[in-house]
């Protein structure tokens, strides 16, 4: 009973930390005047860090009662919705803006976000292509799994630098929190998953 409860509330918890940053963006006068594009693209951000918060978790099994099997399983249908929010967030700021993508994705925009979230966007896609080539590479487990988490690893840090520089609809609190927990997620996976011990 205790097992259930706990797990629960771990589900509780995370709904409770992507949900507070989504209503505060769904409330903030920054929207106001914005084309329903570029506030779909947006939230589609949100989403996708919201993403970054369940994966790890899921790759180290440590959500609730979830069986191994099934939480990999998760981990890879996440993984994939977690690549469509990130190309709903770049193309739907192409549509309303196509210069200013541009000039992100050949890294000559002035504004440091768009660094990192170029460099999150392309360390996320190397992740979703190891994991599509898992077999054909026929590399060891282990092996795979170290180059996989450190590219999940740069795109979590990626993200979150990009987020936190974005003057955006999340407002800084809410937004901090999100990330911070992403972050101890991602550790907490990592060090479960006991990737540098021989």
């Amino acid at each position: 009973m205790k097992d259930i409860f706990a797990g629960r509330l771990i589900w509780v918890a995370m709904a409770i930390a992507v949900g507070i940053p989504i209503v505060h963006a769904a409330t903030s006068p920054l929207l106001a005047w914005r084309s329903p594009i570029y506030i779909a693209a947006g939230f589609a951000g949100i989403i996708g860090l919201g993403f970054l918060l369940v994966q790890p978790l899921l790759a180290a099994g440590k959500i609730g009662r979830i069986g191994p099997i099934l939480s990999k399983r998760l981990h890879r249908w996440t993984g994939a919705t977690l690549i469509i929010a990130v190309v709903a967030h770049v193309v739907g700021l192409w549509i309303t803006s196509p210069p200013d993508v541009i000039d992100a994705l050949l890294f000559r925009s002035p504004t440091s976000f768009s660094v990192w979230g170029v460099l999150a966007m392309w360390g996320l896609f190397g992740a979703a292509l190891l994991a599509a080539l898992r077999r054909t590479l026929h590399w060891r487990p282990l092996t795979w799994r170290r180059a996989h988490s450190t590219l999940a690893a740069a795109v979590v840090g990626s993200t979150v630098a990009h987020a936190m520089l974005i003057d955006g609809t999340m407002g800084d609190w809410s937004k901090a929190a999100l990330c911070v927990l992403v972050v101890l997620a991602t550790v907490v996976g990592l060090v479960n998953l006991q990737l540098w011990k021989r």
